[in-house]
This record gives C-alpha cells, sequence and structure tokens, in this order.
C-alpha cells in the first residue's frame, strides 16, 4: 500500500479499486470457456450455451426440409431417448437449423412436434449460425436445386456435450439404435 501513498489521489484510487475488485474474483474466471452459441429456442426464449453447464446436452445441425438426413436422425434420437425412459430427462436435446431464412419458430414447432418433445429447436441469423456451427467443427451449405429452389447440406452428427461444456462424442446419424444408446448412457454416466 505504500505504493499507492505516492500516486496521484485519481491514480491511487483506481489501482485500489482493481485490487480490491481482484480480490473477489475467482482463480477460474478469466478461463472460463466461452459459449458457443447464443440462439433462440422455437418458443421464442434464447438460450446461451453457458446456461447449458453442468447439464449434458446432445445438438445437431439440420433443416426441416431436409428430405432424409434429418428426420431420420430425429426419429432414431426419439427412439433413443424413449429407450432411455426418465434418464433422458437429464439430457438437453438441440436441432439447431442451418437454414434460418426458411426455419421460422412455427416452422421448427411444426416440424418437431412429430418428435420426442424433449427437442427443442433453436434458430438464430446466419451469423449467429455460422458461428455455432464453426464453433463445433460442423459445416453447411447451401445448394442450389434445378427448380429455383435450394437444399441445404451439413454435418450429419449428433455432438454429445459433457456436464462440463466439453464435446465429449460425436455420433454419426447412421449409427445403429445400440451404439447410439451406449454412448448417450456413458454420457449420463449410467453405462
Amino acid at each position: 500500500m505504500s505504493l499507492i501513498k505516492g500516486l496521484p489521489p485519481l491514480v491511487a484510487g483506481f489501482l485500489a479499486l482493481c485490487l480490491a475488485l481482484s480480490a473477489f474474483a475467482s482463480p477460474g474466471a478469466a478461463q472460463e470457456t466461452p459459449s458457443r452459441f447464443t440462439l433462440a429456442t422455437h418458443d421464442g426464449k434464447y438460450l446461451d450455451e453457458s446456461a447449458l453447464r453442468g447439464r449434458p446436452y446432445v445438438l445437431f445441425f439440420g433443416f426441416t426440409s431436409c428430405p432424409e438426413v434429418c428426420p431420420t436422425a430425429l426419429y432414431e434420437l426419439s427412439q433413443v431417448l424413449a429407450e432411455l425412459g426418465p434418464e433422458a430427462d437429464r439430457l438437453k436435446v438441440l436441432f439447431v437449423t442451418v437454414d434460418p431464412a426458411r426455419d421460422t419458430p412455427d416452422q421448427l414447432a411444426a416440424y418437431l412436434g412429430a418428435f420426442d418433445p424433449r427437442i427443442t429447436g433453436l434458430y438464430g441469423s446466419e451469423a449467429e449460425t455460422t458461428a455455432a456451427a464453426a464453433s463445433f467443427k460442423a459445416t453447411y451449405r447451401r445448394v442450389p436445386q434445378p427448380d429455383g429452389n435450394y437444399s441445404m447440406e451439413h454435418t450429419a452428427v449428433l455432438f454429445l456435450v459433457d456436464a462440463q461444456g466439453r464435446i465429449a462424442d460425436a455420433i454419426d446419424y447412421r449409427a445403429p439404435l445400440e451404439a447410439q444408446l451406449a454412448r448417450l448412457r456413458r454420457l449420463l454416466g449410467t453405462s
């Protein structure tokens, strides 16, 4: 504190405040992992990945106009959740649209109504979607169709994120039901 006494009052006051505040900061706060995404849910709320810390989750990138991959993946995932029973309630399951131009909240809600109700749809702006995908090293791109419409190519894996926010595993959407079940149980710590 003798160093502070020799400084001009304004500088000394600022330095004393900084020292006092640093005493209250947790040691790991500066190294906290930043959130991978902040996206809106299909029911209009915002979800930041940091809100999921302490709870494992499954995340899948796709779009509602997908002819095969997405409905197959979500159907299989719904079967796995049913097989897990009450254990599945410990998971948060997220479907992130890579087609925010067409997948409105109403469209997402209607589409997800065909699958397990524990699956939450997420959407964002193009920039938010790109950032979320990049943080998982997932890719997607718009593919023009001859009729003037378009489809989307995208990474087709289920990302399994542990309670600490680390990507623990990734399951190809074509993996057999038994393999998906075993890996989700491992994520939950029940295998």
